[in-house]
């Protein structure tokens, strides 16, 4: 069974309220007058991105700076996210950044190996933290996710959506505290502004025009079918 968030009843109305071309819909959008974007300030061209957490088979460059011998180390954390390192160890490296990293290797090595160590932890290659992106996209398959991702983006990453996709069908799977949750979202309402681009995270499925994700909005999509906001669902195993 599915069970639907209080979030679906106002989002029909709204839809029913809202004619073609709309912008708005969401709080975050402001409507300006004007036939350009204006130009974005430096700050908004820097925006922080989502810290990276390493996991396994990750790979990783470390440095010691001066330290020829620990300089240029390619490092894979094994199946437990653990790697070794000269001098140090086994380092627990799954769930912390590369900064994170560097610290932990710096505090082992300071005042019994090097007076003041400077360690740099660079990401080579991920494998652990990737989202899959399927259904009618161009090249359906596994993509990392490093800083911020969007639903967007994640769709231009698999080359776009496909000739025949249900820009109106797009659902990201997600597993929060053991329990698996699936939204439906409308990319075409996106594009157009109605609602923010949604953000995804590593192990996050994304299906566009899948009929499997279709059948667990049936009901829903029967009753409305000009939803452009998003739906939030919690699935009962």
């Amino acid at each position: 069974m599915i069970r639907a968030f209080l979030l679906i009843a106002p989002l029909l109305a709204a839809t029913a309220c809202a004619g073609p071309g709309a912008l708005g819909g969401s709080p975050q959008i402001q409507v300006m007058s004007g036939d350009t974007l204006p130009s974005p300030q430096r700050t908004d061209l820097f925006v922080e991105d989502r810290p990276y957490l390493v996991g396994p088979f990750d790979k990783l460059t470390i440095d010691v700076y001066g330290i020829a011998e620990l300089s240029k180390k390619q490092v894979q954390t094994d199946a437990s996210g653990r790697i070794s390192f000269p001098l140090v160890g086994v380092i627990e490296a799954a769930g912390k950044t590369p900064g994170e990293i560097a610290k932990l290797i710096e505090d082992q090595l300071r005042g019994r190996y090097i007076r003041d160590p400077q360690v740099t932890v660079n990401l080579d290659e991920t494998v652990s933290q990737v989202i899959t992106v399927d259904g009618q996209v161009r090249e359906p398959g596994l993509y990392p996710v490093v800083g911020r991702m969007t639903l967007m983006r994640a769709v231009a990453t698999a080359k776009g959506t496909s000739e025949f996709a249900k820009l109106d069908d797009v659902v990201i799977f997600r597993t929060v505290a053991g329990q698996q949750m699936a939204a439906l979202y409308n990319l075409k309402a996106i594009r157009r502004g109605a609602y923010p681009d949604p953000e995804v995270y590593a192990n996050d499925v994304v299906v566009v025009g899948d009929s499997q994700a279709r059948r667990i909005f049936k009901d829903i999509l029967q009753a409305s079918p000009l939803i452009t906001a998003p739906i939030i669902a919690s699935i009962r195993n």
